[in-house]
């Protein structure tokens, strides 16, 4: 079959040249400088971002790291979560989240998400807390914060904490509240190809608790309580001078740029709702669309020929997470939504530089090939 977008220019998934073109000039400046004041570690660039992601978030503190990943893992060993404990995670997300509950010693229990969203909902954690439970990672995957107002009833009753994985939501916001504002403390990446992405690895945490961001100081730091005493067991993971100083750059483009996103999710959902199942949008909740997920019947096939007609798509996830051997060892019970999704969801382009031909173009494509 000869699809309509055959003789078109390929549409990129995530188009990061493009992103960074009209900052070229300022990201030169800053690379500059860092080499000029040979700020690699610390300094007054980390401060800066530090400051600036924390009032962004809505938070009173902010800790750079190294990545998302270790984030998770950082506020979890703070809180003192370990052996014996159990933390609640979603099973459909990236594997990260379950990863550093594993990490830290504690066993991750999966629960299914709602049909419609693909988040973590109230009624699932309910289900699922024991006396043994400590933590709920809520993951507002996608760009869309999960239903905070209930999770949260439901969390403060069983008195749990509630940890937000952002790594997807930067900018996104709840009843006016902005992702990070609303669990003991949340975790960002800025993986590249993130909302706001940095020019390698990185990653934050954000949290209104002094005490809980001292801890966290100290064990992305070597455990020191000064520098010449160390009286945690940490590890290294910094946020580096130049990736600070390029987020902070990119942060006073961030809210034009999720913005786009939102009209271009706008233009995919006028051309695709009625042939096409998208995720729903919660009440209250202002997505950043980091993904652009649609669910197909035989999504194989419709990859393939959105692949021939030079149009890259991605998968988000292809596997439920509690579905990995690496989670193999622990209790598992069928989670039909998350396992149903899995093999249906498939991830459109979308990025700020998306065009409206683009668009037009995926769309056409999705309803040919369907």
């Amino acid at each position: 079959m000869t699809l309509i977008s055959s003789h078109t220019k390929p549409v990129a998934f995530l188009d990061l040249a493009a992103l960074h073109a009209p900052l070229r000039s300022r990201l030169d400046v800053v690379w500059e400088q860092t080499m000029a004041d040979s700020a690699f570690i610390g300094g007054p660039a980390i401060t800066a971002f530090e400051q600036r992601w924390a009032q962004y978030c809505g938070t009173d503190h902010c800790i750079g790291v190294a990545n998302g990943t270790d984030a998770l893992e950082l506020v979890l060993a703070a809180l003192g979560i370990g052996p014996g404990d159990e933390v609640l995670v979603p099973a459909n997300t990236f594997v990260a989240t379950a990863e550093a509950v594993v990490t830290v010693g504690a066993t991750p229990v999966f629960v299914d998400v709602d049909p419609g969203s693909l988040l973590i909902t109230a009624r699932e954690i309910a289900a699922a807390i024991t006396p043994q439970t400590r933590a709920v990672m809520v993951v507002h995957l996608y760009g869309q914060i999960a239903e905070m107002d209930n999770i949260k009833a439901v969390t403060d009753a069983a008195g749990i904490h509630v940890v937000e994985d952002a790594a997807q939501a930067h900018g996104a916001t709840y009843k006016g509240r902005r992702a990070g504002s609303f669990g003991v403390a949340a975790t960002f990446s800025f993986y590249p190809g993130k909302n706001l992405g940095a020019l390698g690895d990185g990653g934050a945490i954000v949290t209104d608790d002094p005490a809980l961001t001292e801890e966290i100081r100290s064990l992305s730091n070597h455990g020191r309580g000064h520098h010449l005493l160390h009286t945690h067991r940490g590890r290294n993971s910094r946020l580096d001078g130049l990736q600070a100083a390029a987020l902070d750059v990119k942060l006073d483009h961030l809210d034009a740029w999720n913005n786009r996103r939102r009209n271009a999710h706008a233009l995919y959902i006028d051309r695709l709702t009625t042939s096409v199942e998208t995720l729903t949008t919660l009440p209250d909740s202002r997505p950043v669309h980091h993904l652009e997920v649609i669910r197909v019947d035989d999504r194989d096939r419709v990859r393939d020929g959105l692949a021939e007609a030079g149009i890259q798509t991605g998968i988000h996830y292809a596997m439920p997470c509690h579905k990995h051997p690496a989670f193999a060892e622990f209790d598992l019970r069928p989670l039909p939504v998350a396992e149903s999704a899995a093999t249906r969801q498939l991830s459109l382009p979308m990025h700020p530089t998306l065009t409206t031909d683009e668009i037009n173009t995926v769309a056409d494509t999705v309803l040919e090939l369907l």
